[in-house]
């Protein structure tokens, strides 16, 4: 008797056991700022042949199907979800939001690497420049802006505008310019943590512009991005999953009590 039964049921297993992973990861970032969720897709395996479709026999009949055999699946992939987050309003001046497509530029000031992140919860540097608010590292927002000690109120536009009122003055000036960038492909950005993302040869180079131009988003200042994740969707896929998981080992377990049969059919 074959033993395919135990390896096939266990490389379901491993599927979804590799699915419920990406779900605890996306329950565990419902918070995260500007998370975006992740979806596994899932492919079937090589198939044996035992009969081809079409096969001739001695009349020279064709056979209308065949018989194949299964060997399981795996995981095809999984693809980063870029759906707008909902919104938080903070009314904290150097929060700002991207509503649509596109990416801050960053530089971690540690490798030189650009980084791209969708969290725009900014805070200022010893130096005054713009950084993301991270207590780990200061990666510079790219390009870079200048924020004034006796600055005492910033308005960044829907179009990416920094401009300050510095102490004395009633009038605002123009201290920089946000930019976004865009990738052709999105979901083959690498994923860093911290919020952040690489480029990498699958998702194409970044094709930078002024928010709300191109196809480029607008930002919203004094407020944050949400993660997508949807808690409920995420429980459902859950219980579903943790039951796919126990089908598959039922299906071990009931191979194995067959062999287990076959083997001691010689005791009788």
């Amino acid at each position: 008797m074959s033993m395919q039964t135990l390896y096939t049921g266990a490389t379901g297993m491993e599927s979804m056991q590799m699915k419920m992973d990406v779900i605890a990861n996306n329950l565990a970032n419902v918070n995260t700022t500007a998370f975006k969720r992740d979806r596994v897709n899932f492919e079937d395996l090589y198939y044996q042949k035992i009969k081809l479709p079409g096969a001739q026999d001695a009349f020279n009949n064709y056979a209308p199907t065949g018989i194949s055999i299964g060997l399981g699946s795996r995981v095809q992939s999984t693809q980063t979800i870029y759906e707008q987050g909902a919104f938080d309003i903070t009314n904290h001046p150097l929060d700002v939001a991207i509503e649509g497509d596109g990416f801050f530029q960053v530089i971690d000031p540690s490798t030189n690497n650009f980084m791209y992140t969708r969290a725009g919860d900014f805070s200022v540097n010893s130096n005054g420049l713009l950084v993301i608010g991270s207590s780990n590292t200061g990666r510079l927002v790219q390009p870079q802006i200048s924020i004034p000690i006796d600055t005492t109120g910033i308005v960044i536009s829907a179009e990416g505008n920094v401009s300050i009122q510095q102490f004395g003055q009633q009038q605002f000036s123009q201290v920089g310019q946000l930019q976004l960038a865009k990738f052709m492909n999105p979901e083959g950005l690498l994923q860093l943590g911290e919020n952040m993302y690489q480029e990498t040869l699958s998702s194409g180079p970044a094709i930078f512009g002024q928010p709300g131009l191109n196809g480029l988003g607008v930002l919203r200042q004094n407020s944050l991005e949400r993660s997508n994740v949807e808690p409920v969707n995420e429980l459902i896929d859950l219980i579903t999953t943790q039951r796919s998981f126990e089908l598959n080992s039922q299906s071990v377990q009931a191979g194995d009590q067959m062999l287990q049969l076959v083997a001691n059919l010689r005791r009788f």
